[in-house]
């Protein structure tokens, strides 16, 4: 199998080339709102939601089959942002809210599988997703849910960025702080519902966190970081993919996709880490943190 057969020739095939339109558009996606979450620092709201909608799928699928997984998951998920935006203003500290919602739901969803006869097999795909099984009626369902999480962070981009750097002042303009959270909130939860039965609860979490990570390496400019972000999320896409087709077929091996495409954007993070010490230079987020004094006026004018 030569190089061209991995990266060209495999999505000729039509479940891979189906894989590979979900990944993109998740990818795409999930870098434009994985963004915020890394300038917002809300990794464990991230982690909380993906564990959250797995009951959701866990009832979807046990009342639906794969048809209810995309409906489940969406109801479990927006109750769970919601909550968790709830809570986050409440009392309760914001770390225990997620992490008292994270093991409750998760519970929920363990007990539901459990009463199902196989078990075994549907936790396995409930947990680590069955991209290379998405079929033409469940792909267009996928690509609406990301998009609806991409329009969502577009419409208020200008204002969370200001909520991100200076949230004083961006109450001080009369910027509504529990509407742009619960908005941001949502969009995690689409994008989480989105990538869920394409590569499980538990996989999707680096989706979300890796690609902003590396962009926060590679540049210091703001607006460079969501192109930057949603461009690597989909190369890594793609070279996963086509890194799992290699080793499954030409290499004899049967490796789980989902967790293929994983195991790529983790390398391709640590590349760009080691590129960054190797050619010295502090990394983006300490620039960023120098610049903590040119932070209110970015903000200022990313609302203007």
């Amino acid at each position: 199998m030569t190089i061209g057969d991995a990266l060209f020739g495999a999505f000729q095939l039509p479940f891979l080339a189906r894989a590979l339109v979900v990944l993109l558009g998740l990818s795409f996606a999930a870098g434009i709102v994985g963004v915020l979450v890394n300038l917002r620092r809300l990794e464990f709201i991230s982690d909380g939601l993906s564990h959250a909608v797995f009951p959701g799928l866990a009832i979807g699928f046990a009342v639906a089959g794969t048809a209810g997984l995309l409906p489940g998951a969406a109801i479990a998920a927006l109750i769970a942002a919601g909550i968790l935006s709830w809570l986050g203003r409440s009392r309760t500290g914001s770390d225990a809210s997620i992490a008292i919602v994270l093991t409750a739901t998760f519970s929920v969803g363990v007990i539901v599988v459990s009463l199902g006869t196989d078990y075994a097999g549907e936790l396995e795909s409930l947990l680590f997703g069955r991209v290379l099984t998405v079929t033409d009626a469940e792909l267009p369902g996928i690509l609406a849910i990301a998009g609806i999480a991409v329009v969502l962070v577009l419409l208020t981009l200008k204002q969370q960025v200001m909520r991100a750097f200076d949230p004083l002042a961006a109450r001080a303009a009369g910027l509504r702080i529990t509407v742009l959270d619960l908005v941001l909130n949502v969009a995690i939860a689409l994008v989480v519902v989105a990538a869920a039965s394409a590569i499980g609860s538990l996989l999707v979490l680096a989706l979300l966190i890796v690609p902003g990570a590396v962009a926060r390496l590679v540049t210091a400019r703001l607006w460079w970081l969501f192109p930057v972000a949603a461009g690597f999320g989909m190369l890594a896409s793609w070279l996963g993919l086509a890194a799992n087709y290699a080793v499954s077929v030409g290499g004899g091996v049967n490796l789980p996709a989902g967790a293929t495409v994983v195991a790529v954007f983790v390398l391709g993070y640590l590349l760009v880490l080691a590129l960054r010490a190797a050619f010295g230079g502090d990394t983006a987020p300490d620039a960023a943190a120098r610049e903590t004094a040119s932070r209110s006026r970015v903000a200022r004018e990313a609302v203007r």
